[in-house]
């Protein structure tokens, strides 16, 4: 099975700042940008007014490889010094549960992994190092 490691950002509602800076600092061109207002509405997680502008999810390219970036979620707690993640993308489910069982071994789980609008199989851990990783795995369009 192939794996795939992408740096994520997650920023405090300034990822378009970023994309913007990156795209003139280091000549980053835009692959993919979605708001949280553009994605399907969740009535078990409801977007205060005024926040549908911010980035759900976003990836440029630099050079050879490719940077994630998003928003916290309007409400969630941000704090500096955490925002850089690990994304490991993968095409497997098996291969993505069994990843994710792994790092949550004395770890922290931020998300359970699931099915999501995006994802067949989709979740966030912080492992017992305090790293912060989103099991991705492709398939979903």
């Amino acid at each position: 099975m192939s794996l795939r490691l992408t740096t994520y950002l997650v920023m405090n509602g300034n990822a378009k700042e970023a994309i913007d800076f990156y795209e003139k600092a280091l000549d980053a061109k835009l692959l993919f940008c979605q708001t949280f207002g553009e994605m399907p509405e969740n009535p078990e997680f409801r977007l205060p007014e005024g926040t549908e502008g911010r980035i759900s999810h976003a990836m440029i390219r630099i050079g050879e490889s490719d940077l994630m970036l998003s928003d916290t979620f309007p409400g969630q707690p941000h704090q500096s010094g955490n925002q850089v993640t690990i994304c490991i993308t993968t095409a497997d489910p098996a291969q993505a549960r069994q990843i994710y069982d792994a790092l949550s071994q004395d770890g922290q789980i931020q998300m359970p992994l699931q099915d999501t609008f995006f994802s067949p199989s989709y979740g966030i851990v912080t492992d017992k190092f305090g790293v912060n990783f989103h099991i991705y795995t492709e398939g979903k369009q």
